[in-house]
């Protein structure tokens, strides 16, 4: 792997303008393909498998008439105080309203809440109900004007009208100023890392082109494969994080080989070798992640993992591509400012020449002669510049100190970190799942008052409404089993109202509308659902008659369920994959054990920290949380994905550096301490960027992406600096040399994937091209 990477980087770096006009054109076609597809429509939802979409798709067949995907709108009048809406005054307003409303051209019905009985015992509260032929999301914005007019009309007589259903539906507001300070952050973080804006600037170039091309085909194939706005915008939120972390890696090496005085394609040779194996093996374990989602056998979820997949993908490849072309264009600007002009190659005098060395994950420098170099050993970047570092008397880096404080107090920092982390993640134990409906809007907008409304005039279960279909095909009496399954329903508690069945026309399908005297969310009407589908059961017995429940309320529930079941699965693949990838890497046992353990209680504590933000809105002002609820249904299992994928990523490169030291002779205690020498200035790097990047989707208007944004800017927080920064150092160091065991049965079956680069050390490690200026000129012996 390392020397074809090795190859790869060469070559890259010699045919730059090549590659930079290859990815220049593949993100103006994917523009153009973007520019030019036709407009997305609304992306649908379904969970196949399920008892409530089976109901649903056999209502679409046996309604063929009833536009069971149309949009609905429900129009809900309160009369003023101490009036009814009986009053003449307010049923003239009420049923011009309801004429206003049946003109336009995508309505399919309005109905009268005087002639449908839909107004409240005490007389105050009453709605109408309008249908739509088109889904919410595509209906003109005549038709929403309209239906706000009429509102706003019924206003000004005196009644007060709020709007609920999905017809206000409006496409997600992206959190672009979040985007933007995020972005900027990552900057800062970069600059202050590296030391040079042009260095900085490599890993944002190549990210945002990265993002580009992925953001820009996922458009541009929308219509076609119905992907929906939340794709595209997980896609970018994670094409992001990782473009300038893998980057950022590949840059960071790069500088620490120009430290060592290699020549320019020498040293992106090297720095893609070494770096660009573990950003190989850390992008593969998130495309796993993300891929692993097709297991749950949701078209919503399982495409929004293949489309952020597919961007990780154009990462990973621009990463180890265009870097090292961009590289060659940048010449030696890369260094730290305060390092122009001392030279990265040698300096050819009278006497011996004297050369400096910089760390770059450090920016501390040293000088040594070129005797001290050529005697450290051949192909070891980690070697060579700790004997440069020692000859010099550098004092340690943060990372050093920290490392070593850690290696002499491994048990203390351990458990601190794990009852830490155990603690925070208490609150994920009272999880409550559940997809977003008008209750969970704020309180300043009119579909929640029209919730509210609704629950206050006719109950809180009104606004879940279960619809049961008695399917009579194979039935010999179709009234009388409909007839026996409204019986069995009534007889149920939690039951407010049950109406009359329904009939297609056919006469071999009944609908069947049944009020529960609980909010949608609660775990009464979970109940009731399952109750009801025992019940059916006793009736299919007795009269061949199928009953199925559906309903907005009914998905939501066994969608939750679903993802319930597919968890653990899904755990099992991902991590097996993931853990067989790292045995191959690190070639041991425990270490791959050490990581997916660690993992668990990183996005443990991070479902807690959900918990307590947006199901008990503990400091949910800070971050505009305006209503909490439950936790969306997709949220654990998306998040196990992506963090599990991201967890691996600072464990492969933290740990690869550790690895790396110890297979070059260092003992163990020491390879931890050095592998932070190294590495941990520029993960730590990473994972604020990561944070940053993640955190700009907070400010989103999509609850969704609010969420996944807190989630996973938390979940990086205390993967990367509790459990990879504190927990592995110190389960490394209490197991010391065991922690490199492995069978030796196991080592002669497993490929040799060369993540260190030790296949690198056949080429001459002391041989350098003769010493190049700023602009990476040749300079004269003298």
């Amino acid at each position: 792997m390392a020397t074809f990477l090795y190859k790869l980087g060469r070559l890259a770096f010699r045919r730059r303008h090549f590659v930079a006009l290859i990815w220049v054109a593949l993100l103006t076609l994917a523009g153009v393909g973007a520019a030019s597809a036709p407009a997305a429509g609304s992306s649908s939802f379904s969970i196949p498998g399920t008892e409530a979409q089976k109901a649903f798709d056999l209502l679409d067949q046996r309604y063929p008439g009833m536009s069971a995907d149309g949009g609905t709108a429900r129009v809900v009048f309160k009369a003023p105080e101490g009036e009814k809406m009986a009053d003449a005054a307010n049923k003239a307003t009420v049923e011009k309203t309801v004429k206003e409303l049946g003109d336009g051209s995508e309505v399919v019905s309005v109905s009268d809440p005087f002639t449908t009985r839909a107004v409240s015992e005490d007389g105050t509260i009453a709605y109408a109900s309008v249908t739509y032929k088109v889904p919410g999301m595509e209906l003109k914005d005549s038709s929403t004007q309209a239906l706000e007019t009429a509102a706003h009309k019924a206003q000004e007589a005196g009644l007060t009208v709020e709007l609920g259903g999905d017809a206000l539906q409006a496409e997600p507001e992206t959190a672009v100023v979040g985007e933007i300070i995020g972005l900027a952050i990552a900057a800062v973080v970069l600059v202050v890392t590296l030391g040079s804006l042009v260095a900085a600037g490599l890993p944002l170039l190549t990210a945002i082109i990265g993002v580009g091309i992925g953001v820009s085909v996922i458009t541009a194939l929308a219509s076609t494969l119905d992907l929906g706005d939340t794709t595209s915008t997980l896609a970018l939120m994670i094409g992001l994080a990782v473009g300038i972390d893998y980057a950022l890696f590949i840059v960071s090496r790069y500088r620490a080989e120009l430290a060592e005085g290699r020549a320019r394609e020498e040293a992106v040779g090297r720095a893609v070798g070494t770096a660009g194996s573990a950003v190989v093996f850390a992008g593969l374990t998130v495309v796993i992640a993300l891929a692993g989602l097709t297991v749950v056998n949701v078209p919503m979820l399982t495409k929004m993992g293949l489309a952020a997949a597919g961007t990780v993908v154009i990462a990973v490849l621009i990463a180890l591509t265009m870097i090292p072309a961009l590289l060659g264009y940048a010449g030696r600007k890369v260094r730290p400012a305060g390092e122009k002009g001392k030279g990265g190659g040698r300096l050819f005098g009278r006497g011996r020449a004297k050369e400096t060395t910089a760390d770059s994950t450090t920016g501390s420098t040293a000088d040594s002669t070129t005797d001290s170099i050529a005697t450290s050993t051949a192909g070891s970047t980690t070697a060579s510049t700790t004997a440069v570092a020692e000859a010099a008397g550098a004092k340690p880096g943060m990372g050093t100190r920290w490392a070593s404080f850690v290696v002499r107090r491994p048990i203390a920092v351990l458990l601190l970190g794990v009852v830490g982390l155990g603690a925070i993640a208490l609150p994920a134990t009272q999880l409550e799942l559940g997809l977003p409906d008008d209750g969970s809007q704020p309180t300043s907008t009119t579909q929640r008052r029209a919730y509210d409304l609704l629950s206050e005039g006719f109950g809180p279960g009104f606004n879940g409404p279960l619809m049961v279909v008695v399917d009579a095909e194979d039935s010999k009496s179709p009234q009388e089993a409909a007839t026996a399954v409204t019986d069995e329903i009534k007889g149920l508690d939690d039951v407010v109202t049950v109406t009359p069945a329904t009939f297609n026309k056919a006469g071999d399908t009944a609908m069947i509308t049944v009020i529960p005297n609980s909010k949608p969310s609660s775990t009464e009407t979970e109940d009731l659902v399952h109750s009801i589908r025992d019940a059916g059961a006793g009736v299919t017995a007795d009269t061949d008659a199928k009953v199925l429940v559906t309903g907005a309320t009914a998905m939501n529930i066994d969608f939750s369920q679903k993802l319930t079941d597919a968890l653990i699965p899904y755990l099992a693949l991902v991590v097996g994959l993931a853990f067989l990838l790292l045995i191959v890497i690190f070639r041991s046992i425990l270490v791959p054990l050490k990581a997916a353990l660690g993992f668990l209680l990183s996005v443990l504590a991070a479902l807690g920290a959900v918990v307590a933000v947006f199901q008990w809105g503990w400091l949910g002002g800070l971050i505009g949380v305006e209503e909490t609820g439950p936790i969306m249904s997709m949220m654990p299992i998306f998040m196990v994905g992506v963090v599990f994928g991201l967890a691996m990523d600072y464990e492969v490169f933290l740990v690869t550096r550790m690895r790396e030291a110890y297979v070059h002779g260092e003992n163990a205690h020491q390879a931890v301490v050095t592998g932070f020498r190294y590495s941990s200035r520029v993960v730590a790097a990473a994972a604020a960027i990561m944070m940053a990047v993640f955190a700009g989707f907070i400010g989103s208007g999509e609850s969704m992406i609010k969420m996944i944004g807190f989630g996973l800017a938390i979940a990086v927080f205390f993967d990367a600096f509790v459990v990879r920064m504190a927990i592995v150092p110190a389960v490394l160091a209490l197991l010391g040399d065991k922690a490199w065991w492995l069978p030796k049965w196991l080592d002669r079956v497993l490929p040799n994937v060369d993540v260190e680069g030790e296949g690198l050390r056949t080429t001459d490690d002391t041989v350098r091209k003769p010493a190049e200026d700023d602009e990476g000129r040749e300079l004269v012996r003298v």
